[in-house]
């Protein structure tokens, strides 16, 4: 999407914020022994309360106000009052919603509890994945060049980045044009950021496996070997300088 007016830019912004606190407030939720189903409850809840819409369900009719993956799905987990959370699982939390005609997305994956090294490793490398990977996303530069530095992070940490999963452009739609932002690079890429476009960047480490795949229920994706992935996004406005991240939680709200 390109920003066009006051009342686009205000639109995102509104979007970005619930959708960014509502992430940051199911962080503070979560725990052993509730469900993914549950999550899913409080999100549609929080969302409700400002007349957000979940996207996923707006856009492609997934059973679920959000996507809750667990330890070896990286995607599309479909909350489930059956799937309940215990101590060390990586669990990632992907929101999606919409307000007035636009769009914003964020996710997040993290430990519950104590966990081993590798699944902490593998978050603090998406998470500085992405930070690093937000520096070079700004006007002119080439979209590939994203690709570059997550892969780049994801090699010097001892993991490898999904090939088949990629972060998108957002604003009218959850997803639109450049419909693929890599983890790798791929040089045959020759598309360039946009001034005041709207992008949700979007990492996706795993500990072993390159690629996921779909599961019977038709939605999840997940590693065929059984191996941890982490994810994080924001939803950014590109700049001439440093992207507008509209989805980071920087304000507190009475819900």
């Amino acid at each position: 999407m390109s920003l066009e007016s006051q009342q686009d830019w205000a639109g995102i912004r509104q979007i970005g914020e619930i959708v960014g606190r509502t992430l940051y407030l199911l962080r503070q939720f979560t725990r052993p022994g509730l469900s993914t189903k549950d999550l899913d409850t409080i999100a549609l809840e929080l969302l409700a309360r400002h007349g957000a819409r979940p996207a996923p369900r707006l856009a492609y009719g997934f059973p679920g106000a959000i996507c809750i993956s667990v330890n070896e799905e990286a995607a599309h987990g479909i909350p489930s009052p059956a799937k309940i959370l215990k101590e060390g699982d990586l669990i990632n939390i992907d929101i999606s919603a919409e307000l007035d005609g636009y769009f914003a997305d964020n996710g997040a994956s993290f430990v519950i509890g104590e966990a081993g090294p590798i699944k902490r490793r593998l978050v603090e490398c998406s998470q500085s994945a992405l930070r690093k990977a937000l520096n070079v996303v700004r006007a002119g530069a080439r979209i590939n060049e994203v690709g570059r530095v997550v892969e780049r992070e994801a090699r010097q940490h001892g993991f490898r980045v999904i090939t088949n999963l990629a972060g998108h452009g957002v604003g009218r739609a959850i997803h639109e044009a450049p419909h693929e932002i890599l983890c790798y690079y791929d040089k045959s890429v020759k598309s360039r950021f946009r001034k005041n476009t709207v992008v949700a960047v979007e990492t996706f480490i795993s500990s072993r496996a390159s690629y996921v795949v779909e599961r019977k229920d038709g939605w999840t994706l997940a590693t065929p070997d059984g191996s941890w992935v982490a994810q994080h996004e924001h939803t950014v406005i590109v700049t001439d300088g440093d992207p507008i991240i509209v989805t980071e939680a920087n304000r507190l709200w009475d819900y």
